[in-house]
């Protein structure tokens, strides 16, 4: 693999129209079926009226898959997928083995846009996946995060396809902006690989924040900032080593070596089970800012140090509250 060149998220692009959805190509035209019921959405109904539309609802889904019948926007995001499938299948991850606990997500707008800025860790961008799945089961608009991602995700085969399917775009200004103006959630982790490949004796230590382009892209559509601070990444794969001779070799930003990785094989690929809790902060508005508040980089710093030190204490605060690592 190539050296992966990450493209700054605030480089200057021209500008394109606002995403749009836009209709696969079909062979027909299926008749119109109900989708498959939102979690819990049976409760209480009969078993066997459950069972009949759920299996509707599956074959309805996977007709319209055959036939193409269903919408991606310009960015590549399916919707429908997300929900029926790849929500599905990071649920019990977020349910079962993490056990995300959610705090403030009433601080996230129920519309229009906003950009989420949340801590970066893990080895593995595992956090980002599971802010994703908060945002859509917790907040009451069950809205949807479309996640800023380095071009590094976009290389890879099968995890690019993957990471368009579910509304991840790459970490620029130009896409941030149009999906922000267009009223879109966006999520953005501006430590990016500093802050995912840090070792295991830096954790909940925050890297730096860039060079505060998603201070000025917020500026520029006018949407408020969201701080977000994750708990219980930093440990699910402790990072004691870097094999950097090996990650040039692979063209990658780090090999991580962990206490179980390499030396269990794909075992210890598995992460540890540790006890999650994510919470959004108050938002920063930036609508009251001039038009030309964007090109003031003493304004963007302040604001940058500003959203960093919030995500920084909130993390400390929920650190001393927390029991233990994996209760």
């Amino acid at each position: 693999m190539a050296d992966a060149k990450v493209i700054p998220f605030d480089e200057d692009r021209p500008r394109r129209r606002p995403p749009r959805r836009v209709r696969v190509a079909a062979a027909t035209e299926p008749e119109a079926v109900a989708p498959l019921p939102a979690p819990g959405a049976e409760a209480g109904a009969a078993p066997g009226g459950s069972w009949d539309r759920r299996i509707a609802g599956g074959l309805a889904f996977l007709r319209r898959r055959v036939t193409g019948d269903y919408e991606v926007d310009d960015f590549g995001y399916d919707e429908e997928l997300t929900d029926q499938v790849l929500m599905s299948l990071l649920r019990p991850l977020y349910d079962k083995y993490f056990r995300v606990e959610v705090k403030g997500v009433e601080n996230i707008p129920k519309e229009g846009g906003a950009l989420i800025v949340a801590n970066h860790s893990g080895t593995l961008p595992l956090d980002g996946l599971m802010m994703q799945v908060a945002v859509h089961d917790h907040h009451p608009a069950r809205r949807h995060l479309r996640l800023l991602a380095a071009d590094l995700v976009f290389m890879l085969p099968v995890v690019n396809e993957l990471a368009r399917k579910a509304g991840h775009t790459l970490a620029c200004a130009e896409d941030a902006q149009r999906l922000l103006e267009a009223g879109e959630l966006v999520g953005v982790m501006p430590e990016g690989f500093k802050g995912i490949g840090k070792p295991f004796g830096d954790r909940y230590k925050l890297q730096r924040f860039g060079r505060g382009g998603f201070v000025s892209t917020a500026l520029r559509a006018g949407t408020p900032i969201v701080p977000c601070s994750i708990v219980g990444a930093e440990e699910i794969y402790p990072m004691v080593g870097n094999a950097k001779t090996l990650a040039r070799l692979l063209g990658i930003p780090y090999f991580p070596i962990t206490p179980t990785f390499p030396w269990l094989g794909p075992l210890g690929a598995v992460p540890l089970p540790t006890k999650w809790t994510i919470q959004f902060g108050e938002p920063i508005p930036t609508d009251g800012y001039p038009p030309e508040a964007a090109e003031d980089p003493m304004l963007m710093f302040n604001l940058t140090d500003q959203v960093r030190e919030q995500i920084q204490h909130t993390l400390y605060r929920l650190l001393v509250q927390r029991r233990s690592v994996f209760f």
